[in-house]
């Protein structure tokens, strides 16, 4: 039977990391919480270095030490120290995290970029309103003078009619009756129904 690893018996000893692994690869939960006792603030920092977010620093050094747990017999001992395998395991996760969020927040920058985009009928919309604004234009090009600065002051300036008058220096009546021979021929040219 073998011997449990208790850390907390004498301070100034280090843990054998590279032993206490070979036990986490057989299943052994103390040797595990052995490890965990030893690397979990480093792994902590190490997220924290490169999250800059607790709550998520958190989230992936609790990610990350459960992964050295689920795959512990992976660890190659020719290949570097427990310590590094582990923080190298923390950065990797940390930095995916990183490009996650960046990657989550690219599309909901896109979304909220369709979401601004006019729809079908916005863009048809517009497009008439111009064709109208370009006829209307047209047919105002078919009234007399007076006719078009006595349309354009009272409906486009939004001017009275004895402010129209005013302006032209016309009597009331002449500005009346102008206004009134010139929106029957604007309604002629653009076709609309009495």
């Amino acid at each position: 039977m073998k011997e449990a690893v208790h850390i907390g018996r004498n301070p100034s000893s280090q843990p054998d990391l590279q032993q206490l692994m070979r036990e986490v690869a057989l299943g052994d939960q103390d040797s595990f919480a052995a490890v965990y006792d030893a690397v979990a603030g480093s792994v902590l920092g190490v997220a924290r270095g490169v999250l800059r977010d607790q709550a998520q620093s958190e989230e992936v050094a609790q990610e990350v030490l459960v992964e050295v747990w689920r795959t512990a017999p992976r660890y190659r001992p020719d290949r570097g120290t427990v310590v590094n395998w582990i923080l190298t395991l923390a950065h990797r996760r940390a930095v995916d995290r990183v490009r996650s969020v960046e990657a989550a927040a690219a599309r909901d920058h896109k979304a909220a970029l369709l979401d601004r985009t006019p729809e079908y009928d916005e863009v048809t919309e517009q497009v008439e309103t111009r064709l109208e604004r370009e006829q209307v234009r047209r047919c105002l090009r078919t009234l007399t003078d007076i006719q078009r600065q006595s349309v354009t002051l009272a409906y486009y300036r939004g001017l009275t009619y004895r402010q129209v008058a005013e302006s032209l220096a016309l009597p009331l009546g002449t500005v009346k009756t102008r206004l009134r021979d010139g929106l029957i021929r604007l309604r002629d040219c653009l076709g609309v129904s009495a």
